[in-house]
């Protein structure tokens, strides 16, 4: 079994924070590691991260950022650190409230073990008989509006690209978290554009895999507020502006379509500006 680190960030979670349920996963499942970050918390978030950590010392990290940079800095930054420790294979990011279940995170790994080429998974939450997918109306309705302008502004057929549960190789993690985020609440978008613009449209369909999920809970207490979510429209238009443009894409490969000929992370790294032709190849 690959070793993989799960980076769960973490702002004002004191009560929400399901220690129980985390610890429970890793001693059920002794290659995976999580790695909490408090993200300026103001609350007891980074005494109930120590307290888990206690219990757990080798399965569970702990990263405290000082102060409060947001979700999309929070995870940039755990999964940074993550990668920095040279010891997993597989690196990925999930909700501190658990509305998705740690148990979904097998289900997604077996695309990894069936597919060698496949450098992303992402939960979907997808209504369907067998599921049990609880997401009141509106939240259902907002996701598949913010859905489709996403899947247009990035030319991919993505259903959904806000769920967070992912998970990705560890050898693209300098690639797609090297540079921070245009946005703090839907820089999985961005994830998105980057690995676009390095392998090339055709090569990321089949390099990424949205996995159906067995179970969803909408769970309350999102710090995404009002406010926020009104920058949404401006955000996705950022992005499409910045990722968008020729000078963001990389030189492409002569195959794209060739999964196998994607290049490696010490071979080419994400940048916004167009990469020489004599870049080495491997």
């Amino acid at each position: 079994m690959p070793e993989i680190c799960i980076v769960i960030p973490c702002f004002n979670e004191e009560h929400r924070l399901r220690g129980e349920e985390i610890l429970e996963f890793v001693h059920a499942h002794e290659h995976v590691t999580i790695c909490l970050v408090n993200d300026g918390s103001s609350d007891g978030t980074r005494e109930a991260i120590d307290g888990i950590r206690k219990r757990a010392a080798k399965a569970v990290l702990a990263l405290n950022l000082p102060t409060n940079r947001g979700k999309a800095e929070a995870v940039r930054r755990g999964i940074l650190y993550a990668a920095s420790l040279n010891r997993f294979t597989l690196i990925g990011y999930w909700d501190a409230d658990m509305s998705t279940p740690l148990s979904e995170m097998i289900g997604m790994l077996r695309v990894f073990d069936a597919d060698p080429f496949c450098t992303l998974t992402m939960g979907a939450r997808i209504r369907r008989l067998g599921s049990s997918i609880q997401r009141s109306p509106v939240r259902h309705v907002v996701g598949r509006v913010f859905a489709t302008i996403a899947s247009m502004l990035l030319n991919l057929p993505v259903y959904d690209s806000q769920c967070g549960a992912k998970i990705l190789r560890a050898d693209v993690v300098e690639v797609l978290f090297r540079e921070p985020f245009l946005t703090k609440w839907v820089f999985d978008v961005e994830i998105l554009a980057r690995l676009r613009n390095w392998i090339g449209r055709d090569a990321l369909l089949a390099a990424v895999t949205e996995v159906p999920l067995k179970e969803w809970t909408e769970v309350g207490g999102s710090k995404l507020r009002f406010r926020s979510l009104t920058k949404v429209p401006l955000e996705l238009l950022r992005i499409a502006r910045h990722y968008n443009r020729k000078s963001a894409f990389r030189t492409p490969f002569p195959d794209q379509r060739n999964a196998s000929a994607l290049p490696t992370v010490s071979a080419v790294s994400y940048t916004s500006k167009r990469t020489s032709r004599s870049s080495t190849r491997p």
